[in-house]
């Protein structure tokens, strides 16, 4: 079995130094709100989001101005998207159905801003600090 030289741990050693440091900023507060799917049902699209509150306080109310643009950029309708309460820590699922609206023809979603955001029973900037959006699917999500 190869056995190393100091030399080559020192190497080794600091060539991980850049994956600590990108780890610890992957794990920076803010709170993360993916697209993850979306289905078309009878009643128009359904789109799952996956959201990840990193922040070291619980969110009691997340509720986001959200745009639906159609594949052309048009707006298609300005809604309110109840995210409800985001434990710190712990990731949530949350299911909207679009009616009227066909999944095929969105383009783009787009966060607006935070219409309500509370914590510790006050208002917050939790919702909006850090705020990280990614899609995983054809639909972009910006803000």
């Amino acid at each position: 079995m190869p056995r190393l030289t100091p030399k080559a741990l020192i190497w080794l050693t600091l060539s991980m130094v850049p994956l600590q440091a990108a780890a610890q900023d992957a794990a920076a507060p803010g709170l993360s709100v993916e697209l993850n799917a979306t289905q078309a049902v009878e009643q128009g699209c359904q789109l799952s989001f996956l959201i990840r509150n990193s922040h070291d306080t619980d969110i009691d109310s997340a509720v986001f101005e959200t745009v639906l643009l159609d594949k052309g950029g048009q707006v298609d309708r300005l809604t309110l998207f109840d995210f409800g309460q985001l434990p710190a820590g712990r990731p949530r699922v949350r299911q909207f159905v679009v009616p009227g609206t066909q999944c095929d023809g969105l383009g783009q979603i787009l966060i607006n801003g935070a219409s309500r955001c509370e914590a510790g029973g006050a208002a917050s900037s939790l919702c909006i600090d850090g705020l990280m959006l990614n899609s995983r699917t054809e639909v972009e999500v910006i803000g």
